[in-house]
């Protein structure tokens, strides 16, 4: 397995454990779907929760900067069709993790409602 690709699977275990330790029950990680893929999906508060897991080793780098529009409308997208697969009534929030593992440490931020979708992207 390639570098980038063992990071990014690091950084949703770690990102995954301090969802369930703040109270999210997971439903999925590393979900997909035909050309649709979702980091995780849990629930938490009635709600399902999308979450964008992005890693970095550097702290020169931020990672909540690389959730583009892009990533946004694909990510909305494929909750939309998980949402659908799946028969889920509930309210879905959008959430980005943020891991940072460099010299040793590891950081997370957790950031809820990070986005919303837009009404032609979202239906």
């Amino acid at each position: 397995m390639a570098q980038h690709n063992e990071t990014g699977r690091q950084g949703e275990e770690l990102a995954a454990e301090y969802l369930i330790k703040k109270g999210y029950t997971i439903r999925d990680t590393n979900w997909r779907w035909m050309k649709y893929e979702l980091d995780i999906v849990c629930e938490y508060q009635g709600r399902i929760v999308v979450v964008e897991v992005k890693t970095r080793t550097s702290d020169y780098v931020d990672p909540i900067a690389a959730v583009t529009k892009a990533k946004i409308a694909r990510t909305v997208r494929a909750a939309n069709v998980y949402l659908q697969l799946f028969a889920l009534p509930h309210e879905v929030q959008f959430d980005v993790v943020a891991v940072t593992m460099h010299d040793g440490k590891v950081e997370i931020e957790h950031i809820p409602d990070a986005f919303y979708p837009a009404a032609k992207v979202y239906r």
